[in-house]
């Protein structure tokens, strides 16, 4: 337990708004009612008529969205004294989102004719509903009102309660009060855990794994729970505890697998994925501050999700953005990307330095000529051995569970016609799908699905970053550098010219137009993927064609020039950039959210 660290936390509703509320339930109680929801029941759903405004009286609500195809995302936490479903009811349209009970919770209810009768009489309830309903707005686009209550429950024999204490020390360490709660609280009122809850920034639950009874209560108490295993444990708990939501499970259980200090590498995270089912898992190794601090930034809100954009060569300027992120100490705790951006993203991922992730790269694209495998096109333009040959070698059989980092790659489903997301199985399959570009190299197929480049589909898969993480998140885009070369497609060499430069290395002019039209991205995809981030980076190498894999260091600096640009824009750390967005929102000021370098005089 962190001592002293006791603080009132200041409700998030004014208390005029509260005052208001009181009157509003007070003045018609002969129509208000009360009823208690269970953890995972919902109190309404997207499309239902509203007919009641509901005021929490205890417990916890989440709001959920769900996008088709996706799984529900939490938009915000709604928290006793605070009302619900006062935006359908006013407007007089169904609701949007899903609300459902985090936890057992108490609710007041009162119908809709009757809160209008209030409202016309006192027109200052109607005034501060409307303040609500623009924060609430505000705070769901910019990461406010997000779990604060979370649980840590043990799935292995030895004890978790020191590396809990280790996350906390970091989340105190960070400004925040925090308290943690073992189970000495087991026999303590419901209200004991309210008015900790309210008087601290965060709580943590912890649970051995010999402690089932406390561990079912941490489970149905917090907003967000975390199993935590042992990566070597064999098997698995067979009936691993979670955070039972009614269709919500997953998104509310994660999984953290400890290793010994001595593994290079994390391992055997399949087996557990498989046992757990969680909606995330995370790597950490005992007694690292570094790994806990991670947990920490995970914990409140602040962790770093960097997600790189294809762009063939061209993507070479992501290394550059990589390089001046670590430079200037910017944490990267989730990462992603599509085709070549995924390659890059994948270094920090395996926990490769800055000198490792340029020698590998450059061995596997600068020097080796990886499209130098020309076919007859039957399929594609090449046979692709080559880039699986260098895939095998930078990655063996690493499979993506098994990074030290939450990483995910995309490829696009040519039989489903979705973006498919890779966040398990062989990392070197998933690149070789990601950066599969239609008529360049042939389609893998994985499971009987036809996978090619992630780029058609998603170029800039910012989205789905923003499902795995809540925290501030850099993008770094090349969606709309141009990288064909006119010179090349408006006068091409003859045959024997092209082959005696040597130029047939990097396929003929046809590739250039193929992987720039893999690449292509509307207006409208491009606004929405970049409106996910909280620092957009917009490189501008010139020079080189989109498939001169030769071009590299001017490339490079092109992406640590923007990169430096970019930061140098941000009165704080990039950890809290969300949370600042979220309070220059409320005050009408603004916060610099992207830059860009300067075009290049020799941009193609």
């Amino acid at each position: 337990m962190i001592p002293n660290m006791s603080k009132r936390r200041a409700s998030s509703a004014p208390d005029t708004l509260e005052a208001a509320l009181a009157r509003v339930f007070d003045h018609r109680a002969s129509k208000a009612s009360w009823f208690a929801l269970t953890g995972g029941e919902p109190l309404f759903t997207t499309g239902q008529e509203p007919d009641h405004l509901y005021l929490l009286r205890s417990g916890r609500l989440g709001v959920f969205r769900q996008a088709e195809g996706q799984p529900p995302q939490l938009m915000g936490v709604i928290r006793p004294g605070e009302p619900v479903g006062e935006m359908a009811l006013i407007a007089g349209t169904p609701h949007t989102s899903d609300v459902v009970a985090l936890r057992d919770s108490e609710v007041l209810a009162l119908p809709r004719d009757a809160f209008f009768d209030v409202a016309r009489t006192e027109p200052e309830v109607m005034i501060h509903l409307s303040r609500l309903m623009l924060s609430r707005a505000r705070e769901r686009t910019s990461g406010a009102g997000e779990p604060t209550v979370f649980g840590f429950v043990g799935a292995r024999g030895r004890p978790i309660r020191a590396f809990v204490e280790r996350i906390a020390a970091a989340v105190a360490a960070m400004g925040h009060t925090v308290q943690v709660i073992d189970d000495s609280a087991l026999r303590s009122a419901s209200e004991w855990f309210s008015r900790v809850e309210d008087s601290h920034d965060y709580v943590l639950y912890v649970a051995e794994a010999d402690q089932p009874a406390w561990a079912t209560l941490c489970a149905r108490q917090v907003d967000r729970l975390f199993v935590v295993g042992d990566a070597l444990s064999a098997p698995p708990p067979a009936h691993a505890p979670g955070h039972e939501l009614r269709g919500f499970r997953r998104q509310f259980t994660d999984l953290i697998l400890l290793r010994d200090a001595r593994m290079s590498r994390p391992a055997n995270t399949s087996v557990w994925l498989d046992a757990v089912n969680p909606g995330r898992w995370f790597h950490a190794r005992e007694g690292d501050e570094a790994d806990s601090a991670r947990i920490a930034r995970i914990v409140t809100g602040t962790s770093v999700g960097l997600v790189l954009s294809g762009g063939g060569a061209r993507a070479y300027a992501h290394i550059g953005v990589v390089q001046a992120l670590n430079e200037m100490g910017v944490p990267l705790d989730f990462l992603g990307g599509a085709s070549m951006g995924a390659v890059v993203a994948a270094g920090p991922a395996l926990d490769w330095s800055d000198a490792q992730l340029e020698a590998r790269i450059r061995h596997a694209f600068v020097k080796s000529d990886p499209l130098s495998d020309i076919a007859l096109p039957i399929v594609a333009m090449t046979r692709a051995r080559k880039v699986g040959r260098l895939l095998n070698e930078a990655y063996g059989d690493i499979d993506i569970a098994d990074m030290p980092r939450p990483f995910f790659a995309v490829s696009s489903n040519l039989t489903t016609g979705r973006l498919e997301v890779h966040r398990r199985g062989l990392l070197r399959r998933a690149m070789r799908a990601s950066i599969a570009i239609p008529g360049v190299m042939p389609p893998v197929v994985i499971d009987g699905q036809v996978l090619v480049d992630g780029a058609v589909v998603s170029n800039f898969p910012t989205d789905v970053m923003r499902q795995l993480h809540s925290g501030p998140i850099i993008g770094s885009d090349m969606s709309q550098v141009r990288g064909v070369d006119p010179e090349a497609l408006s006068n091409p060499p003859s045959w024997w010219r092209w082959i005696a430069s040597g130029a047939w290395k990097k396929g003929p002019p046809i590739v250039s137009v193929l992987m720039r039209s893999a690449t292509i991205t509307t207006d409208g995809e491009l606004e929405r993927s970049r409106a996910e981030t909280n620092l957009l980076i917009l490189p501008h190498p010139g020079g080189a064609d989109i498939r001169d894999w030769k071009v590299y260091e001017p490339t490079v600096a092109s992406g640590h020039a923007a990169a430096l640009a970019a930061l140098a824009t941000l009165d704080g750390p990039v950890g809290t950039l969300r949370k600042r967005r979220a309070l220059a929102a409320h005050d009408g000021t603004a916060v610099p959210v992207s830059t860009q370098a300067p075009e290049s005089p020799h941009r193609n």
